[in-house]
């Protein structure tokens, strides 16, 4: 009888991590394909953007121009989290909206009405197609772009960031990496050996020279408060923290107007003068 029941929890454990190494992408990457507003629900004018990749993907994207006449002065990019889409994140085009700044959101493949299915290698590819519409077809020098990333999407927009040197990125409830966070939900597994799937925004952020801001809630309940505080301890000067309150779900940045002037103004200091030259791409 001892050796079955421990015959049974032997199997169990295996079919589990198996489950893990080869169903990873279902369990993290959680799409939504309902399109459920656009930025005109909320008073917004927007473009709807096609993005075509290198590998033959179509992208579903918002461009929201500023709301100051003539050029804007800034372009914010961003990249949501594993869940929803981009009709989901509409409080982000309005609070960008509202500091001043246009903004271009994007679904990764297999999100809202993107072709494809999610990897990590493909949201890789999605964000430069996104940085490369910004640069070329909206005409913004790399130095008038804001990485802004909200969980998953900061480890995407931390990597994007070691490539092209935005004028600044900002990490939103972003863990250190996939291996780091899963060990500590699975901590009986060896979630090291099995995860396949990295996004290791730990290193990325150690290498870059671009200004960062964090952004953690103590209450977090997805991603824990540790990982903001070495995400901040990685990146180097000038850097600034921003601690929320709230859960993953609803500590966002734009809840409470103090934040949003703590990311205002680290966003200002980032940004050279608006009539200096453009730095040689």
């Amino acid at each position: 009888m001892l050796i079955s029941l421990l015959q049974i929890a032997l199997l169990s454990y295996l079919g589990l991590a198996a489950l893990i190494y080869f169903l990873q992408d279902r369990l993290i990457f959680q799409p939504s394909r309902e399109i459920l507003a656009t930025p005109a629900a909320i008073g917004l004018h927007f473009d709807a953007v096609k993005l075509d990749t290198d590998d033959g993907e179509r992208l579903d994207a918002w461009h929201v121009p500023s709301r100051a006449p003539g050029p804007a002065q800034a372009l914010v990019l961003i990249f949501h989290g594993n869940a929803g889409n981009i009709s989901h994140r509409l409080d982000y085009l309005r609070m960008f909206h509202d500091l001043g700044y246009a903004s271009l959101i994007l679904d990764y493949r297999g999100y809202g009405r993107s072709t494809g299915s999610p990897s990590e290698a493909g949201t890789r590819l999605d964000a430069a197609t996104a940085f490369r519409y910004a640069t070329t077809t909206l005409a913004y020098p790399r130095e008038r772009i804001i990485l802004f990333g909200e969980s998953l999407g900061g480890a995407v927009a931390a990597q994007l960031a070691t490539v092209h040197r935005p004028a600044a990125l900002v990490l939103a409830s972003t863990f250190t990496s996939i291996p780091d966070l899963g060990a500590e939900i699975y901590p009986w597994l060896p979630v090291r050996i099995l995860t396949r799937t990295r996004y290791d925004s730990l290193e990325h952020v150690k290498t870059l020279a671009t200004p960062v801001l964090i952004s953690h809630s103590r209450d977090d309940d997805i991603v824990p408060f540790a990982h903001g505080e070495r995400l901040f301890a990685a990146a180097a000067a000038p850097k600034r923290f921003i601690e929320l309150q709230g859960g993953h779900n609803d500590g966002f940045i734009f809840s409470r107007s103090e934040w949003v002037g703590e990311l205002g103004a680290f966003l200002r200091d980032s940004l050279p003068p608006h009539n200096a030259p453009a730095a040689v791409q």
